[in-house]
């Protein structure tokens, strides 16, 4: 099935799958049922049936999923069965946290740099990477055949610094900046909006007092 075809909540799901069949698969579990997949993730049975029937289904019935084989399928549909390099524009406190998080390495995301205009920065190492100026970001890009750039810098710069890493051929922006952007279509961006969630977390707080009152 073309992948356009899929809607934005299934493959919103897959990380979320990949991560507790992870778990399963440190706990040595074999196989698992959709009903018990269901209960551990409090999602319908029929929602996890739904969504893995839109790649191919993976289960046969009276044995359930076999929980290795599975997670090798959702890795290769999230594409973590490839190398992804990417750097990281801002080397402030939410630059270097992202930096120095290992789990991404681990899933096959490797950090090979990180620029930032500020010169009190310049070649402080961040886990064995020095930080750049913004001038050999281009030059850099080409060269490490960077794909994934992360944006941690103030909306006011985001727009000009991805137009730059559009240019240069970047394939995907993970954006921390509070600006929309506007790239080619080719390019893909994921927007993280870190005070989205802290206002969803509240009015999930007052939804649910009201109730209670």
């Amino acid at each position: 099935m073309a992948e356009r075809e899929i809607s934005q909540a299934v493959i919103s799901r897959l990380p979320r799958y990949f991560r507790y069949l992870g778990e399963l698969r440190d706990r040595e579990v074999e196989r698992i049922s959709s009903q018990e997949l269901s209960r551990l993730m409090h999602v319908t049975a029929s929602q996890i049936r739904q969504d893995f029937n839109h790649f191919g289904g993976f289960g046969q019935q009276g044995y359930g999923y076999n929980v290795e084989y599975l997670y090798q399928e959702i890795s290769k549909i999230l594409g973590l069965d490839k190398t992804h390099h990417l750097i990281i524009i801002g080397a402030g406190n939410l630059g270097q946290a992202l930096a120095n998080y290992m789990n991404f390495q681990r899933r096959g995301f490797i950090f090979t740099g990180i620029f930032d205009i500020n010169p009190a920065l310049f070649d402080r190492q961040i886990r064995g990477i020095r930080v750049r100026p913004m001038e050999e970001m281009t030059d850099f890009i080409r060269q490490n055949n960077v794909d994934i750039a992360v944006l941690t810098i103030p909306k006011s710069e985001a727009v000009a610094v991805a137009r730059k890493l559009t240019d240069v051929g970047i394939k995907a922006i993970w954006n921390f900046a509070h600006v929309d952007l506007d790239v080619p279509e080719e390019v893909q961006v994921e927007n993280v909006h870190l005070s989205d969630s802290l206002m969803r977390l509240s009015y999930l707080i007052g939804r649910y007092e009201s109730r209670q009152e």
